[in-house]
């Protein structure tokens, strides 16, 4: 039965939370959800959301309640504060009514200011993802490189025993020992030196997320991959930046709440309105009833004709920078796509060409210097130029990455 229940339990997949965090950039970016920028930027959201209704909804009504004659001048009564006891009491209920259109006008710039607040909200989220993007390719880089260098450790110390035994063999002399012991202490420098840097990449991975400084991340496995050339076509990505963009978003959002607030100013020039009621009490009973009117005269015209051209100007400035955005977002997107096809072909260089050339000189320098064909420093040089291949690919990779982050922030959007 135990065995059974354990066979059961071990056939059943691991929940994709169970993972560890590091192993991917999609888990950094479902934990970055809870990182408190984005969060206070999705609450300033939500709380101009709800601000839409209030905008448009009619002004509270009053209520005055006016006391005549208390001290009952004319009469023998004594002077009082009770509503049956004096001359007479006026209950009056007052409703403001907005001149025809500013409800609707406040309405709508209320809805223009809450989508600007979301456009913010996921400009902050745009901005998260691509510094999340950016850390982890940095992180997989160092990550990369040590395992690089380690593995350039372990065949230098191969090829200081090829030295060694050559040498008391009296075929070598001493300096290919030396030279090897030089190269291996500074491969072991550049070790620790990587393991700083892999420090503080994690470091600013866990401010990012919002975790303790010191908080672990399992070793990174692969990257995501570059979508294909058709996705990454510039025409079609202008399009998408300019309907896609989060900070476009809310500029285009900041221009209707400019318009509206434009429309709403020149809407002062007509008078608001106020309607109420007014039963009067005398005594114990109602005994007559008023019906008010009231209209605020627009008198200060100088005033308003400065209001409006303050609003036709900051409509104007918002008109401006929208269309300075534009230009140097779609700069900008145009310098990442040519970035990234750049490391891409430097990767598939590196890949297709160099990196087969430098394994097979490694090869061929480890046989000749085996056979006393070729010196040490040929077999020291072939051995830095494979290095430099894999750095060379690794920086490539990790250069395409950032690219596509600094992309898919442009675009809002994951490709």
């Amino acid at each position: 039965m135990l065995l059974g229940f354990a066979a059961l339990a071990l056939a059943i997949p691991a929940h994709a939370d169970d993972a560890p965090l590091g192993t991917s950039v999609e888990g950094l970016l479902d934990y970055a959800r809870a990182n408190p920028e984005y969060a206070a930027a999705r609450h300033e959201a939500d709380a101009a959301t709800e601000r839409v209704y209030p905008a448009g909804a009619l002004p509270d009504p009053a209520f005055r309640m006016e006391l005549r004659n208390i001290t009952n001048e004319g009469s023998d009564a004594p002077p009082s504060l009770l509503p049956s006891r004096v001359g007479s009491t006026k209950y009056t209920l007052v409703q403001p009514i907005p001149f025809w259109g500013k409800r609707d006008l406040k309405r709508d710039l209320a809805e223009a200011t809450a989508e600007q607040a979301r456009g913010q909200m996921a400009t902050t989220w745009s901005d998260l993802a691509a510094s999340v993007k950016s850390a982890y390719a940095r992180y997989y880089l160092i990550a990369g490189s040590e395992r690089l260098t380690r593995e350039i450790i372990d065949l230098l110390s191969r090829l200081e025993r090829v030295a060694l035994v050559r040498y008391e063999s009296g075929l070598v002399p001493q300096q290919d020992v030396i030279r090897a012991q030089v190269e291996l202490t500074t491969m072991r420098g550049e070790l620790l030196a990587l393991e700083g840097d892999r420090a503080a990449v994690e470091a600013g991975l866990n401010a990012l997320l919002a975790r303790q400084p010191s908080a672990p991340f399992a070793a990174p496995e692969r990257l995501r991959a570059i979508p294909a050339p058709a996705k990454l076509e510039p025409d079609a990505l202008v399009d998408r930046l300019r309907s896609r963009n989060p900070q476009l978003v809310a500029d285009q959002a900041r221009v209707r709440a400019a318009e509206k607030s434009r429309d709403l100013t020149y809407r002062n020039r007509y008078p608001d309105f106020a309607v109420g009621v007014s039963p009067i009490q005398t005594g114990s009973r109602i005994g007559a009833w008023e019906i008010m009117l009231e209209v605020n005269i627009p008198l200060q015209q100088e005033t308003r004709r400065r209001q409006e051209s303050a609003a036709e100007s900051m409509l104007s400035a918002a008109r401006s920078q929208r269309e300075s955005a534009v230009d140097r977002l779609t700069g900008a997107l145009f310098e990442n796509v040519a970035g990234l096809q750049a490391a891409q072909k430097i990767e598939a260089l590196t890949t297709n060409s160099l990196l087969p050339q430098s394994e097979a000189t490694l090869q061929s320098a480890l046989a000749g210097y085996e056979t006393g064909k070729v010196d040490f420093a040929t077999l020291l040089d072939a051995q830095r130029q494979i290095r430099k291949s894999r750095q060379d690919r690794l920086k490539a990779q990790a250069e395409a990455q950032v690219r596509l982050a600094a992309i898919e922030r442009l675009l809002g959007e994951d490709l």
